[in-house]
């Protein structure tokens, strides 16, 4: 995949997945997502919190030690539509940024070409999409270009997520065996 693919598809992540936090009604913020931890203002702010990361880490050149904590907590205030906007707003324009996925960048793992990362980051936000539209009752449905490319980035390192703590363990798919339903028993989600 080239990198204007690569970031149409990002484009694309954050566009549906903004398309559901504006979709949140002030009754729901405090609703479960399939995030066992998380509520869904929980999860809009995490991957929020995901989105501010970018431009230190791709634009500055900043490490995840000289970012520190500045991430941590409650990004989301009194607006968390607002918050959540500018951030991708400003993700977006880091990783289209001239050159930008033909850096390194540093992750907690260690140096990482930004292309993997934004890639990464373009996966979270699609399976996140899911979760959040399952904790809102939107349209779960995602779309198949995203589903795909989530499926195919995903693929070789599913099985060690498990262990980071960050995702459960994977379930097996139902039958049919849809690429989504695929994707979201790879990452421990029952569809």
């Amino acid at each position: 995949m080239g990198n204007n693919d690569l970031l149409a598809r990002h484009t694309e992540a954050l566009a549906l997945f903004g398309e559901r936090v504006h979709a949140v009604r002030a009754d729901q913020w405090d609703e479960p997502t399939p995030c066992t931890e998380w509520s869904v203002r929980d999860l809009v702010n995490h991957l929020t919190a995901e989105q501010l990361w970018v431009p230190d880490l791709v634009t500055e050149g900043s490490t995840v030690a000289e970012v520190g904590d500045a991430y941590d907590g409650d990004v989301l205030g009194s607006r968390p539509r607002t918050v959540w906007d500018a951030a991708a707003r400003a993700a977006r324009k880091a990783f289209a940024a001239p050159g930008a996925l033909e850096r390194t960048v540093w992750l907690s793992y260690g140096q990482t070409p930004a292309v993997a990362y934004c890639a990464q980051m373009t996966m979270d936000a699609v399976v996140h999409a899911w979760d959040l539209s399952r904790a809102i009752g939107a349209q779960e449905r995602l779309p198949d270009a995203l589903v795909a490319f989530a499926l195919e980035e995903v693929t070789p390192y599913a099985a060690g997520l498990s262990g980071t703590g960050l995702f459960a363990p994977p379930v097996e798919p139902p039958s049919g065996d849809s690429h989504q339903a695929r994707l979201l028993a790879l990452l421990g989600r029952r569809a």
